[in-house]
């Protein structure tokens, strides 16, 4: 079979660092390792008592004070005190040092699908128990989405571009994917790309829960989340970060950095379809997995590796596995890692593309969690019980979002 061009010429774009908080530890090391043990990191939630789901995946251990710094507990939200300690962590793998760093060209872009809600919660309560004069003055910038690339930007001293894009659960791949074209059209020589997440509050529970999106398996949380299985009944509500630093290869190459990865190709698409129900028939995400694809010049029989969004919603599984199966094959080995992490909104696109790149570069396939009995219509080659070792060329990661939003992104061997 021919493999086609690219649908123009651009630039190798290299990862050249990563960063993650997580569910199943802070940094890199710790989540690949919670990761590859396909353990889920699920628990009972007391900041949830007496709501109708009370589970969750919270970072274990994060302290804004130690991660980030004393001030950061007082004027940051939650979801970028995570987003500055991956980020943080992204870039000193790197080796990049932003003392030196032309900050004017290097640009960050963020994914986040709902912002500061612990903060909105805590100051209307306040509010209503208290009264005006009790709301702090900080919760418009604790707030806002946009201030976690301000809050990267201040402290990391990037003063190029800085975009915060909101796809719902694709939010963080969207921001790759955007950090890609930066790069490409030569904006930006890097990007600090990901996404952060952190939307465990009881509002946000309880909508979810109301919707019926979220797993009733209250009384054994690890094993509630459970991608592509029979038994699946809803997600777990997760928070975190990951983050990414990407610049052109032959820029990495120059300055001696290790390339953990290349980011080859992206695509988007919206399925026009239903608010937050999948198009069953999977045409707008075939769309975005197909443009994904072209655009790095690969062929569907070339995808070694698929992290699929796989939410463990029976509607979500269902339809990512027949498309997947259709355009793919079942040649390439699935993983979905919210089993072990949860679904952490409006940064999962961004940890899986952080994982897809482990993935890669240690030719490993971890596992999905609680993947007990594969539901009968899922025609995959969907990993379980461990990590599987396989040389991983191509991998996809595959992200979509409420208002049928997709995002799909192409990683490739350095």
């Amino acid at each position: 079979m021919t493999r086609p061009a690219p649908a123009s010429a651009p630039d190798d774009i290299a990862v050249t660092g990563l960063g993650l908080v997580t569910a199943a530890g802070i940094g890199v090391a710790d989540t690949w390792a919670g990761v590859c043990r396909g353990q889920s990191a699920a628990a009972t939630d007391p900041g949830l008592a007496g709501l109708p789901v009370d589970i969750s995946c919270t970072v274990p251990g994060f302290s804004a004070r130690q991660h980030v710094g004393r001030r950061s507990a007082l004027t940051q939200d939650r979801f970028s005190q995570l987003s500055v300690a991956a980020a943080r962590e992204a870039v000193a793998d790197s080796g990049l040092d932003p003392g030196t760093w032309d900050g004017a060209r290097v640009g960050v872009v963020v994914g986040c699908g709902l912002g500061g809600v612990a903060t909105w919660e805590a100051q209307h309560r306040r509010l209503l128990e208290e009264g005006p004069q009790a709301v702090s003055a900080l919760l418009v910038p604790m707030l806002v989405p946009n201030m976690v690339a301000g809050h990267l930007a201040m402290d990391l001293r990037a003063t190029g571009p800085n975009l915060v894009t909101a796809t719902a659960c694709a939010s963080g791949a969207t921001a790759i994917g955007t950090a890609l074209h930066l790069l490409r059209d030569g904006s930006c020589d890097v990007v600090v790309a990901g996404g952060g997440e952190a939307g465990v509050t009881p509002l946000m529970v309880t909508g979810f829960a109301q919707m019926g999106a979220l797993s009733r398996r209250l009384d054994e949380p690890t094993a509630a989340s459970r991608p592509f299985d029979r038994d699946r009944d809803g997600f777990v509500i997760g928070e975190g970060s990951g983050m990414l630093v990407l610049e052109r290869a032959a820029d990495a190459r120059a300055r001696g950095a290790t390339v953990r990865a290349r980011l080859a190709g992206y695509g988007a698409s919206a399925d026009a379809h239903h608010m937050t129900a999948p198009d069953p028939r999977g045409t707008g995400v075939l769309l975005a997995l197909r443009t994904a694809l072209a655009r790095a010049g690969v062929m569907p029989d070339e995808v070694d590796h698929v992290n699929a969004h796989g939410t463990s919603t029976p509607l979500n599984d269902a339809a990512e596995a027949a498309v997947l199966r259709k355009f793919l094959g079942a040649g390439a080995a699935v993983t979905a890692t919210k089993g072990v992490l949860g679904h952490t909104l409006g940064a999962a696109g961004a940890i899986e593309a952080a994982l897809t790149v482990l993935a890669v570069q240690h030719g490993t396939v971890p596992p999905t969690a609680n993947l007990h009995h594969q539901d009968a219509d899922i025609e995959l080659d969907v990993v379980s019980g461990a990590p599987r070792a396989r040389k991983l060329d191509v991998a996809v990661s595959n992200s979509f979002g409420f208002g049928g939003q997709n995002a799909v992104l192409v990683v490739t061997a350095p």
